[in-house]
């Protein structure tokens, strides 16, 4: 009896002072560990219908990547959420504009460059990221206080605050989503370099004698690799298809855009009016009409094109660049002044070569196997 009250005694001693010594020194928190990356949440957010106001509209409504990360349907522009309610551009690609630089005027020449959306009115995929939330003409969230009501009801949430943490700032709880969408549009999945003309450059597949006469003719007589970079980009090491810059190529208004019929709200133009582009971002009338030169990455998935959809298949578009000046069936430029006469109206391509350039386009399609 005397042995066993001895070690109750001292068991009950060890858990005082174990008790203690708890109470003074507390033990160091584990982390939470985030069970998502930050890629993984920002695709859940891209592809989320609870951020729209009413719910029913993701990112990936306009960006699906069956359609090169652009918009799936064929409209001029894309719809909104609300019945009847559409924006003035054609939804441009999501895909490789992660490698697109800020906005910039060059001092000596004046040659713009950069920025997101076809203006470059931002500099950062995090930035154009948040921008369509509240555009009543898209998504359609009143403010930030609402965002955030409807981020905290979404089944992600705590995967946010384990990788972001809590906090009350709710400007910050948007910024943060930003940065996470903009790493999924920075993901592999997103710009995967998986086309042909990638397996090519690899020695891992050939072009036809189409395809090929097609590169020779888009680096030559075409020249479209004078705006469509086929060099590797100095930034990147990438080929991108893009120079970044800013041209007014004269494209036509697009009678069909809905946007016309918008209300005066929206268009106090109604079908009078003009989209001058950089020129009216920058309120500089040399700018007019002027839109951010697009990569060829999928182009061929990412129909109807230009910033108005007014080019509705590439054969279309290589046939407005061969003959915008001597083809009198073609519809007049929506701003004639300051357009590029130089890459593009009269490139004297035969009907064949103009076919050849199109089927070069189209190996630029990712998930070549």
């Amino acid at each position: 009896m005397k042995k066993q009250l001895f070690n109750f005694s001292f068991a009950f001693a060890t858990v005082l002072l174990f008790a203690q010594c708890t109470k003074d020194q507390a033990p160091t928190p584990v982390p939470s560990t985030p069970t998502l990356t930050k890629v993984q949440l920002g695709k859940l957010i891209f592809h989320s219908t609870v951020l729209s106001n009413p719910s029913g509209q993701s990112c990936a409504s306009c960006h699906a990547s069956t359609a090169g990360f652009a918009d799936p349907e064929n409209f001029a522009v894309s719809p909104g959420i609300n019945k009847g309610m559409f924006g003035n551009r054609n939804a441009p690609m999501a895909c490789y504009a992660t490698y697109t630089p800020s906005f910039s005027i060059n001092a000596v020449d004046s040659v713009c460059i950069g920025g997101q959306f076809w203006d470059g009115r931002v500099n950062t995929l995090a930035e154009q990221a948040t921008k369509p939330f509240f555009n009543p003409l898209e998504m359609n969230i009143t403010d930030v206080t609402m965002f955030v009501s409807k981020l905290k009801s979404t089944t992600f949430y705590s995967d946010y605050v384990k990788i972001y943490g809590e906090t009350t700032d709710e400007q910050k709880i948007l910024t943060n989503v930003g940065d996470a969408i903009a790493a999924f549009e920075s993901s592999e999945e997103v710009n995967p370099f998986s086309s042909k003309f990638d397996a090519v450059l690899k020695g891992n597949a050939t072009f036809t004698e189409t395809e090929s006469k097609g590169r020779k003719l888009f680096v030559g007589k075409g020249l479209c690799a004078s705006c469509h970079l086929i060099d590797p980009d100095e930034a990147s090491g990438k080929i991108l298809f893009t120079d970044f810059k800013f041209h007014n190529i004269g494209v036509p208004k697009n009678p069909n855009n809905p946007f016309y019929k918008m209300s005066s709200q929206h268009n106090p133009n109604g079908a009078n009016f003009i989209d001058l582009g950089l020129g009216d971002r920058l309120k500089n009338p040399r700018y007019n009409g002027y839109f951010k030169c697009s990569s060829l990455r999928n182009i061929a998935l990412t129909a109807p094109y230009m910033h108005n959809g007014a080019l509705k298949t590439l054969e279309e578009v290589v046939h407005f660049y061969n003959s915008r000046d001597v083809d009198g069936t073609l519809a007049k430029p929506e701003v004639p002044e300051g357009m590029n006469t130089h890459e593009v109206g009269d490139l004297k391509l035969t009907t064949e070569e103009e076919g050849a350039i199109v089927a070069f386009l189209k190996t630029l399609t990712d998930g070549y196997k």
